[in-house]
Order: C-alpha cells, then structure tokens, then sequence
C-alpha cells in the first residue's frame, strides 16, 4: 500500500514499522493520518497504529521460548547414557513421543537439536562413522509381482536384568505396497526361516511370485555373483517351489538392489534406544508396535500407507499352499489349557501367564530356548525353558495377588517380591 501526502516525498507504509516516520512530519506539518484507514489496510487495531506511530518497536533481545527448553534435561541424560542409543534424530523423537508425552512436529524437534550445539555433536559424531551408501536406480515392480526378504543380524541388546543378548530381525516388506512383517529371533536358522516367511504369508493373505533375497546362507550355498548364478539351497528350493514363489538373488555385494528392504531396517535402530529398559517379551512386543506403526503411517517418499496398500495388493498374489504341504515347514505348535494358578505345563514344569486366560486354552511354539505363548494369533508372554517347576513373571504373579489380596499395591508388589524370592528357593 502506498499514501500520496502533498509533501516533499512519498511515503510508503507497507508494515507497521513504517509508521514512525509519520509521527515527525505530523509535528511539522499540518498533515492529518487516516488512522482508521491505515488499521484496516494493514488489519491490525487502530491503538496499535498509534503505538507504532509514536515509535514502538518490538524487543528485538527477547528470547524465543521453546516446549523444548523443558526437555533439554532429560534429552541430555538420554544422550548422555552408557547403554542407550540414539542412531538418529528421528529415533530420539520417537522415543520422547512414545514414552514422555512429547508434542511438537519431527521437523522442530530436528531444528532444535541442530541449534544446541551439545546435542547436535551428538550425532555429528554418529554421521562421522556411518558409511555413505552409494546411490541406486529407483526402480518399481508390479502390484503382487515381489517381495524383499532380509535379516538386521547380530545386534546386540542390554535387557532389563544387564544382560547383554544377541537379536536378529526378520524382515520381510511386500515391493508394491511396502507393508512389511518384522519378527525377532535369537538365531537364523532354516526353520525359523520358514516359519517366519509362513506366518508372513499369511499375515499378507497370499504369496508374491517372487522373492528378492541376499546370499544369506539358509537360502544360498554358493552366492550369485557378476560372473555366477549362484546355488539355491535345496531345502529351501523345495521350500519356493511348495510355496509358489521363484527364488531372485542379488549380486554379492550390491545390497541396494534391494533398496524398499535397506531402507525400513534402519527403522529398527530405534530399539537400540530401549537398551536396559525391556526384558525379553517386552522387546518382542516393542518390535511389533514398531511394526504396526510404520503398516499405518503414510510414507512421504511413495505417498501410500501400507496398510492400504496392502487391501489392493492381496488381490493380486498367490494363495498360500494347503495346510499339509505348508506343515512340514512350521514350527511345532502344541496347545496347553492354562490352570486356575494361571499356569501352563510344558515337559512337566509350569510357566506363568496373565490371570486373564485362566480356564483358556493356549497355543505353545519352542524355538531359541524360549517358550512363545499365544492366544489365537495374539502373543501372549515368552518364558526361557527352564529345569524349574514353577516358573512366574514378576507382574504375572503380582496381578494374581492384586485379585487375591486386599491390599494398596505397594504392599502388594513388595509381598509378590517376596514370596516369588521364597518360590524360587523352594522350587530351584
């Protein structure tokens, strides 16, 4: 907006801050301002205009207050822990979104850590030992036509006891529509692998027509290089064929050329962050939030949610094979009726459960040395196999009490403590 003033200039009032140079031609002229004006030009109230006519100007000192401010403590205890870690700015996030209320957008989180130079040297130091990958070709396949199977290996994990364990991560992501399946084990072998691409199938309501896989040795005996084919396992060759599912290894090497696998298992970095909070279970159960989050988040750089994705796509694979050709390669699955001690028997020892399946009939899978308790499809707990006769959960046997004694529930966690130390002495 330009005022035309029968003066010797022009003066243009384009922001508030313009205003001041009114205020000395008024006193020296006999110019009058159209206050009124001016306030609805610039859609603002008319003190306002006064305000700034008689040289009003905004601190320019005051600091900006940020929600942040009231994290930078507990974001530097985080990041200053021995046992935690936080591989990106987006896994710090996530962490503060899921588990201290946090309420601002990724992007303000990132910049606000960018702009606190304790914490940005954090992972300046992170970026320092990643090893930049090499650009790849983007590439798309056909709705149904392909799947990309992986492992995130040997990733070491402090559980809640300071225990250190080893995990590896299954993972398994459908090429058109990105939905994919994380499963944790404490080992790769063939059989888990099996059972693990069934219950994926499964859980997809078909079977790609082909996989796309690395030269991992439960699928390879020699691996496919520039100058080979490569050798397909036999069993698990037998495994494709049973299934319907053509066998496609990647050149040795080269792992972006199953980049929509590379990708989301950078995701799974984000356990790393839980380090010494979660027992076994818990980290299981952990992965599979983080599973069911990313099938339901819309993905920016394919502009799809998985999970609608997926709807479309499951029209266009391949039915899964019967149930007498796809037993052979399950994990055995044994069923147990829990007691009115909210005990299940396995090999002649109890393991606890939830009070809530008490009188249920539940289904039992051994594999890792551990024992993996579901309710339908639904996991309920894992227990470790144990020469014990008796063997609780801590909060297993705190929420029986809970429906057993009528006590404040300090007393109550400080008597299951003390009864499931004398249980263990009795029962050793």
């Amino acid at each position: 907006m330009i005022l035309n003033y029968e003066i010797d200039t022009n003066i243009e009032i384009q922001k508030l801050t313009d205003l001041k140079v009114l205020k000395n031609i008024m006193e020296n002229t006999n110019l009058k301002v159209n206050k009124s004006r001016l306030a609805r030009e610039l859609e603002v109230d008319r003190r306002t205009i006064d305000k700034y006519i008689n040289g009003f100007e905004k601190s320019k000192s005051r600091k900006r207050v940020s929600i942040l401010d009231d994290y930078y403590e507990l974001i530097k205890t985080l990041l200053n822990d021995k046992i935690k870690v936080f591989e990106y700015k987006k896994v710090l996030w996530q962490y503060l979104f899921d588990n201290y209320g946090l309420k601002c957008s990724e992007s303000s989180f990132r910049r606000y850590i960018s702009l606190t130079p304790e914490f940005q040297e954090y992972f300046d130091q992170k970026k320092k030992s990643a090893v930049k990958a090499p650009s790849v070709m983007r590439y798309e396949t056909n709705i149904g036509q392909q799947a990309q199977l992986n492992w995130k290996e040997s990733m070491n994990f402090v559980i809640d006891t300071g225990e250190v364990i080893t995990i590896n991560i299954f993972v398994l992501i459908l090429s058109y529509s990105r939905f994919r399946v994380y499963r944790l084990s404490l080992t790769k072998s063939q059989d888990i692998l099996f059972n693990f691409l069934d219950e994926s199938f499964q859980t997809f309501g078909g079977v790609p027509r082909e996989i796309l896989t690395d030269n991992m040795k439960t699928v390879m005996d020699a691996p496919r290089t520039e100058y080979s084919k490569g050798k397909v396992n036999n069993k698990f060759q037998q495994f494709a064929d049973d299934y319907g599912f053509k066998v496609q290894p990647c050149i040795a090497g080269r792992p972006n050329t199953k980049a929509k696998v590379e990708a989301p298992m950078k995701i799974l970095d984000e356990l790393k962050a839980y380090s010494g909070d979660l027992n076994y279970e818990q980290l299981v159960i952990k992965l599979n939030e983080i599973n069911n989050r990313e099938n339901s988040r819309l993905h920016q750089s394919y502009d799809m949610i998985p999970l609608f994705g997926l709807q479309k796509e499951k029209d266009f694979l391949q039915p899964p094979p019967r149930d007498s050709i796809r037993n052979p390669y399950l994990i055995k699955t044994i069923t147990a009726k829990v007691n009115s001690s909210s005990m299940i028997s396995y090999k002649g020892n109890q393991y606890s459960v939830p009070p809530k399946y008490m009188n249920q009939t539940l289904k039992l899978q051994v594999y890792d040395n551990q024992i993996h308790i579901y309710f339908n499809t639904n996991l309920v707990t894992i227990h470790s196999l144990s020469i014990k006769k008796l063997n609780y959960l801590e909060e297993h046997y705190t929420q029986i009490a809970r429906m057993t004694l009528p006590f404040d529930d300090d007393k109550i966690q400080k008597l299951a403590k003390e009864n499931l130390k004398k249980i263990g002495e009795r029962y050793k």
